[in-house]
């Protein structure tokens, strides 16, 4: 049969009508047993352990992982397994999340009696308001579809998608009672972008030592050129004899000074440096410094201490590296 490009326009844009139409139709059945929910999982001294065959079992993967990184302890255990041991990893003090539309999974069914008998609270997201899983549920949050987006009303579409919003209307309701921030999601994700940004701290990627580019104010201009050479940062810090920072001088106050024609032989730091230089704090975050190189359109951020001494030096360069930019 040929390709209909309209046919399939068409039923990708009746998929999001019908998947829609199932995410809102849970609002008019959350109520006090969606808070009871949130309530009893916050009270839990355990894990969330979610529950699901099929494809609600790969949405119950989800959702673990969904609460795991918002602040609520969770893992995913399969139903199957369970009756061969796994069974084991759910304690008294844990709260089971099981997920079935037809509430009657054979493999979930099977070890209801024995969550109830551990004495683990049970909460189950289900279509099947009257199914055996519903019927031993502590805690009942109907997910029912009117019908799947499959035009053969059989794949798991709607139905799916509902338990997965469900979950995430849990997580969220959760994170936000636990006062769980930005930071803490940080602390969760140290690889992904958010938490590099709110975790990497200047002290983490400026360079120290050695590799900051630095001269005393009495230093000759030629000294100074070479200590920016040799350090490859583009400016070099003119300090005192604390290290206490005065100015700094850079490739783009070398250009302007060329401009004017005046002997550089003939000059020392203290004359050439910008007296005002931007600076950071060594405890800052590293996109504090980002934001202050673009507000200021600049490349180099020198560091300093808590005692305004200088200890390191940042570049666009080091922070893209860290990947913070």
């Amino acid at each position: 049969m040929p390709f209909d490009s309209a046919q399939a326009i068409r039923l990708a844009h009746d998929t999001l009508d019908i998947e829609a139409a199932a995410v809102l139709g849970l609002k008019t059945r959350l109520d006090v047993a969606f808070a009871r929910a949130v309530e009893l999982i916050l009270n839990m001294r355990g894990r969330v352990v979610v529950m699901g065959m099929g494809k609600s079992g790969h949405i119950g993967r989800k959702v673990a992982a969904t609460l795991a990184s918002t602040g609520t302890p969770a893992m995913f255990v399969h139903p199957a397994e369970a009756s061969h041991g796994d069974l084991g990893m759910i304690q008294p003090h844990d709260a089971v999340l099981a997920i079935s539309n037809s509430g009657e999974s054979e493999e979930l069914t099977a070890i209801l009696p024995l969550v109830k008998r551990l004495g683990a609270p049970l909460l189950a997201i289900t279509g099947g308001a009257t199914s055996t899983l519903a019927r031993h549920a502590d805690v009942l949050l109907n997910s029912s579809v009117e019908k799947e987006a499959c035009p053969l009303n059989l794949a798991p579409t709607a139905s799916t998608t509902a338990q997965l919003a469900l979950g995430d209307a849990l997580a969220v309701a959760l994170l936000d009672a636990r006062g769980f921030r930005a930071e803490d999601f940080a602390r969760s994700h140290p690889g992904g972008a958010l938490g590099r940004r709110l975790l990497t701290r200047v002290a983490d990627v400026m360079r120290s030592g050695d590799a900051v580019p630095c001269v005393p104010a009495s230093a000759n201009f030629s000294t100074l050129m070479q200590e920016m050479t040799r350090k490859g940062l583009g400016a070099a810090a003119v300090v005192d004899a604390q290290r206490g920072l005065l100015g700094i001088f850079t490739d783009g106050d070398l250009r302007r000074l060329i401009e004017t024609g005046r002997d550089l032989r003939a000059l020392i730091a203290s004359e050439v440096m910008h007296s005002q230089p931007h600076t950071v704090r060594d405890d800052a975050l590293a996109a504090e410094a980002a934001e202050v190189m673009e507000q200021h359109r600049i490349t180099v951020l020198l560091v300093l201490n808590a005692d305004a001494r200088l200890i390191g030096a940042v570049s666009s360069n080091d922070l893209m590296r860290a990947k913070v930019i």
